[in-house]
């Protein structure tokens, strides 16, 4: 599983992603210019030293701050690498950041035995016998040191391989290995690192096949963060990327043609699209993408034609793309047969209370006792929904003691309108049937058995088997391990509320009373 590290890692601090060290007699004019190329078009920051900087006999520098300015290195042993005392050098340096710094190091082994290097046999023990002669003891014991080292770490071998597929699988690992390390960039996103770990291994940017993906929950949880997070620190390791945001208001008020048409222009920004109908766009998409590596991402999508006219079938875009979709109905994703799908949780107590002390108080964590007793009230209303920790929070912040309490009254008498408006947009999205059913749990059954709530909603004639699944997968509802039907707190408030407005005037004729 990846493992993300914090904002003050020292990867954020690096000047390079890659240390490209080669025998340049060997490689400099072919293999290797052919993979420097590569690792620039897939934006991956690479320093490979200028032919200049060779006349000397000491390696200059300038290349021992490139490595330890780098992430990672790339060590190309080609059949003379061992020839050269500057070479040598450079893997020395390089293992020296390894053991000092933890710096990553993956060997090719281009047309080369690896044992013939571990164990320094044949051409490279005839090296190491030239280098004998010139060079003082300990500097040789220390490069075959290095050397063997170097050569016992799992590489890539081109094994009478195509170089450009050999190439491919060499950008792939070592792009899959940097989105490990991508720090978060943003303090407040509290919680995010443990969520985008599960998240990334689902999407497996190391595959080179064309991949799906759903995230779905309730409204409120951070679907679109997470969204956008993946798109900042993925993007580079594609050749295009679009991101779509708010698909289903989007597709509503401006239609489909001009989602196609956003789409195209974000990848394709130096071309002008026109054309007037969804049928047009696929055929363009298709013919114009089916080559590219691309990251898409369709956000807060509400309806199976979004897919349909939007990513259409996988071979509509280049092998190693990725297509991220935020949505709170998981049956839409089932039903297209995406090939994962993510549902991130609320909250854990420690991270509530962070996140509502960055909003409340601007991170400060030492309260007083008023606030901090107000705090835990505010904290048990929201349940671990960022959303909510966020308004609240921001609406709270400045305000004194008495303004909380205050505040936090009328809260529980009466909820926050802008925390209830979004959440009640899938509400707003179901059958009169699936309505009624979400209403009636949440004034009489939510925490209840399930099959005796079945039991009751069947009575009613409210068809539950289908209704209630609707629910879940809308992720307005779900079944706890004890088999008891469940809804989140600010859920359970958006329905009572929604029956209460509907007798406003005469409370006594409510229809659920």
């Amino acid at each position: 599983m990846l493992s993300l590290p914090s904002t003050s890692s020292s990867i954020s601090r690096r000047k390079y992603d890659v240390f490209l060290s080669f025998r340049g007699e060997d490689t400099r004019k072919n293999f290797t210019d052919h993979l420097y190329d590569a690792l620039k078009r897939s934006g991956i920051i690479t320093f490979r030293d200028d032919p200049k900087l060779e006349a000397g006999e000491e390696i200059a520098p300038e290349l021992f701050k490139a490595i330890q300015q780098s992430w990672c290195s790339v060590i190309v042993f080609s059949e003379s690498y061992a020839s050269s005392g500057w070479c040598l050098d450079e893997l020395s340096a390089v293992v020296k950041q390894k053991k000092d710094k933890g710096s990553k190091v993956f060997p090719v082994f281009y047309d080369v035995d690896p044992s013939d290097l571990r164990k320094q046999k044949g051409k490279v023990e005839e090296a190491f016998v030239e280098h004998e002669k010139r060079y003082d003891e300990d500097k040789v014991q220390r490069w075959r040191n290095a050397l063997t080292q170097v050569a016992n770490i799992k590489g890539w071998h081109l094994n009478h391989r195509h170089e450009t597929e050999f190439i491919r699988d060499i950008i792939r690992k070592i792009s899959a290995k940097l989105c490990e390390t991508y720090p978060i960039v943003h303090d407040e996103l509290v919680g995010i690192s443990s969520r985008l770990e599960e998240l990334y291994a689902k999407i497996d940017i190391g595959e080179d096949d064309v991949r799906i993906i759903g995230i779905c929950e309730m409204g409120g949880i951070g679907k679109t963060t997470l969204a956008r997070v993946v798109s900042t620190q993925m993007s580079p390791h594609f050749e295009g990327k679009s991101f779509l945001a708010n698909v289903g208001e989007v597709s509503n008020t401006r239609g489909l043609v001009s989602l196609q048409k956003q789409l195209l222009s974000q990848i394709l920004p130096e071309e002008c699209f026109n054309f007037f109908n969804v049928h047009e766009g696929n055929a363009i998409i298709n013919h114009r993408l089916s080559n590219t590596k691309v990251l898409v991402i369709l956000d807060d999508i509400d309806n199976l034609q979004h897919l349909k006219c939007l990513v259409g079938r996988r071979d509509w875009f280049g092998l190693g793309s990725r297509i991220i979709v935020t949505t709170r109905d998981e049956h839409l994703l089932r039903s297209y047969r995406v090939d994962d799908v993510y549902k991130p949780t609320t909250l854990n107590a420690y991270e509530a209370l962070r996140l509502f002390n960055l909003k409340a108080f601007n991170g400060e964590t030492r309260l007083e006792n008023d606030f901090s007793d107000l705090s835990k009230r505010v904290l048990k209303y929201v349940g671990g929904l960022p959303l909510a920790l966020e308004v609240l929070g921001s609406f709270l912040c400045g305000r004194d003691a008495a303004q909380w309490r205050s505040a936090i009254e009328r809260l529980e008498r009466d909820s926050n309108k802008e925390i209830l408006d979004r959440l009640q947009i899938s509400f707003d999205g179901l059958d009169q049937t699936e309505q009624n059913i979400f209403l009636y749990i949440a004034c009489f059954f939510n925490g209840k058995e399930k099959d005796f709530v079945m039991k009751v909603l069947d009575g009613c004639e409210f068809f539950p088997d289908i209704g209630v699944v609707v629910l879940i997968k809308k992720s307005l509802l779900t079944v706890n391990e004890d088999n008891k039907l469940w809804m989140h707190d600010l859920l359970q408030e958006m329905g009572r509320k929604i029956v209460r407005e509907k007798s406003i005037a005469e409370p006594g004729k409510c229809c659920r009373l």
